[in-house]
């Protein structure tokens, strides 16, 4: 039986891209980190369209390569063919934009990992369990590569899978430019075609530029080459063309490139070209894969190499298939398409890492309930809240679907604790019960502490806001409130918006929806929000509502304690259960509350308190599955 749709096999790096854009490469100050390498972001973007995808590769036995292979599983891909080399460095390539038309990379490859790949790496029954098997050129440039290549494919024929190259020309990794010409695209060189020339018969499925072509037939005439490389492979040939699309060549080729079969191209703004020849093949594959015909395959390739030349980074660019079908439907709004700014939402919400459809969280990001307990100090509670983050790993054990909040101003070495153990981290930064609402000193007043914030913590922000409120009011609270969204988003982190109108005024069952609406109507877009629990049905109905209307996508709804006693709570629990848009709890003052003061007063051991807030925690959690289950979400 075949599990998955398809496998790459070759090239895996870590890219660092220029964050600033219009200068030299020289001139880049910052760089984001993402995963790179044409069969690595290949096998990304497939996941992110629906395929099963694999990735056969080596990594380095450190920061780099763990991180490559952490990214490749929370895009959805099959790691198993990921080999640890334990000798090399995983690669990397330094990348920038200039301008329009020149994007300067480095390649960091000298003896890297990767291209270390060997035929024992190539795992018979794991090529058995694929319909498709894709290499890309760069790995035909080594004997140790090209013979692990070569056994890939001659397995995947031998079992039935069809097999794919994405021709992925780069003169440096074949040794033919210097450091310094990572971006040239083409060198003739004889020995390069003859190389590819005695494989090609070998797939099913070719797919080039123009200039890709040129090397692979020898001659820089398109047509002569074409006919070049059909004189020794019955694949389907599909030739890229840039802003003029990609034809399909099934038979002889013709006279002209314009009498191949062709899809739709789409009129976009260029941004940013690394990369999207590898978005074009992951929408190639889905349609191939798919049984789709050429002209729809081509659509869905030149839409996915669309959003690629119009966004930073290669992998972060490709589209969910959700997000495909939506531009598809919709089609191009304006020619930016990083500043169309419906697409982008769904693009963010629609490729976020990780499930947590189950949440089950320990708060203890409060700041003033903690200063006022007698005998607390900063010093003093920075310990209890490491005291906090033991217990919510002992009640976790490893399994998913818990976390913790904790702020970063008295609870900075629990939170810097808890990077890397598998809980869903959010942190405060709303200055404790301010209205209008205000911000820690660490946000800056130019928000720009969010840089230093790991990516997988969630921006949470306690706004006391009322529908009711004079105007004044509203606007102060509702820019800052928006303006932290923005800021959130540009830093690649997740926002939780957490509302509590009770606190400010009386409420009725759609006060709450009222507050949501507004927010929406502003253009936030909270990934999670966290609200007050409500004593009715008609009040989560309505709050529900107005979530779903506006953002199908949502992580969800957690809702809070408010110091409840733990039987309230599970009444509570039992009511919010019933609404599948709620995915679960942030309690904390009913959790750490007595344990806090009694180990602030010297009453309790570091152990007793963990005990005891572990207890109720872990009571907590059996509480709220057995309330799923009672609401019949199991």
């Amino acid at each position: 039986m075949k599990t998955l749709d398809v496998i790459t096999i070759g090239r895996s790096s870590v890219d660092l891209y220029g964050a600033q854009v219009g200068g030299r490469l020289e001139d880049m100050g910052s760089f984001n980190k993402y995963i790179g390498g044409s069969p690595t972001n290949i096998a990304a973007g497939t996941a992110r369209l629906g395929l099963k995808s694999a990735l056969i590769t080596r990594v380095g036995d450190e920061h780099m390569g763990r991180f490559i292979r952490e990214e490749l599983a929370r895009e959805g891909v099959d790691v198993r063919g990921v080999k640890t080399d334990p000798d090399r460095l995983t690669a990397l390539v330094l990348l920038g934009i200039r301008d329009d038309t020149q994007f300067p990379l480095i390649f960091y490859r000298e003896n890297c990992a990767d291209m270390a790949l060997c035929e024992d790496d190539i795992d018979e029954a794991f090529i058995a369990e694929s319909r498709a098997v894709v290499a890309t050129g760069t790995h035909l440039s080594h004997p140790r590569t090209e013979a692990a290549v070569l056994k890939a494919l001659r397995l995947a024929r031998s079992h039935g899978a069809q097999t794919a190259l994405d021709i992925d020309y780069r003169p440096n990794l074949w040794g033919l430019a210097g450091h310094g010409d990572g971006e040239s695209r083409f060198v003739e060189s004889a020995a390069v075609t003859a190389k590819l020339q005695g494989t090609l018969h070998l797939f099913d499925l070719i797919v080039g530029t123009e200039e890709e072509f040129h090397i692979a037939g020898g001659m820089t005439d398109t047509i002569a080459a074409l006919r070049a490389v059909r004189a020794v492979s019955g694949a389907v040939l599909v030739c890229k063309r840039g802003p003029m699309g990609a034809v399909a060549f099934s038979a002889d080729i013709p006279d002209t490139l314009d009498e191949g079969a062709t899809g739709p191209g789409f009129p976009i703004e260029v941004f940013n070209v690394l990369g999207a020849g590898d978005g074009f093949m992951a929408g190639l594959l889905k349609g191939w894969l798919d049984g789709e015909d050429w002209p729809v395959a081509l659509k869905y390739a030149n839409a996915c190499g669309a959003f690629a030349v119009s966004r930073h980074g290669c992998t972060p660019a490709y589209p969910s298939w959700e997000e495909l079908q939506f531009f598809l439907g919709r089609g191009v709004v304006t020619p930016a398409l990083r500043k169309d700014a419906a697409l982008e939402q769904v693009h963010w919400a629609t490729n976020r890492h990780d499930d947590w459809s189950t949440m089950r969280v320990f708060a203890f990001d409060h700041r003033m309930q903690f200063e006022a307990m007698a005998g607390a100090t900063a010093a003093r509670i920075g310990a209890f809240k490491e005291l906090c983050l033991t217990a919510a790993l002992q009640v976790a054990g490893g399994r998913p679907g818990h976390g913790i909040l904790c702020d970063g101003r008295l609870g900075r070495r629990a939170l810097h604790k808890a990077a890397g153990t598998g809980l869903w981290v959010a942190r405060p930064v709303e200055w404790p019960g301010s209205r209008p609402l205000t911000l820690e000193p660490e946000i800056g007043p130019d928000f720009g502490g969010l840089n230093e914030w790991p990516l997988g913590q969630v921006v949470k922000v306690l706004c006391f806001y009322h529908p009711e409120d004079d105007a004044a009011m509203k606007a102060e609270q509702e820019a800052v409130v928006l303006r932290l969204f923005h800021a959130a988003r540009r830093c690649r982190l997740e926002f939780l918006l957490e509302v509590i109108p009770s606190k400010v005024g009386p409420v009725t069952d759609f006060t709450t929806a009222r507050v949501i609406e507004r927010f929406y109507d502003l253009g936030l877009y909270p990934d999670w929000w966290k609200l007050e629990p409500f004593g009715t049905d008609a009040a989560y109905a309505a709050a529900c509502a107005a979530i779903r209307a506006r953002d199908p996508h949502v992580r969800g709804v957690v809702i809070l304690g408010l110091d409840a006693e733990p039987d309230a709570l599970a009444a509570s629990f039992a009511l919010a259960a019933r609404h599948p848009l709620v995915k679960g709890f942030a309690v904390g003052r009913t959790i750490f509350g007595a344990a806090a003061r009694g180990w602030m007063a010297g009453d309790l051991t570091d152990g007793a308190a963990v005990a005891m807030m572990a207890g109720i925690y872990a009571d907590l959690c059996r509480v709220w599955d057995a309330a799923l289950v009672e609401g019949g979400r199991t």
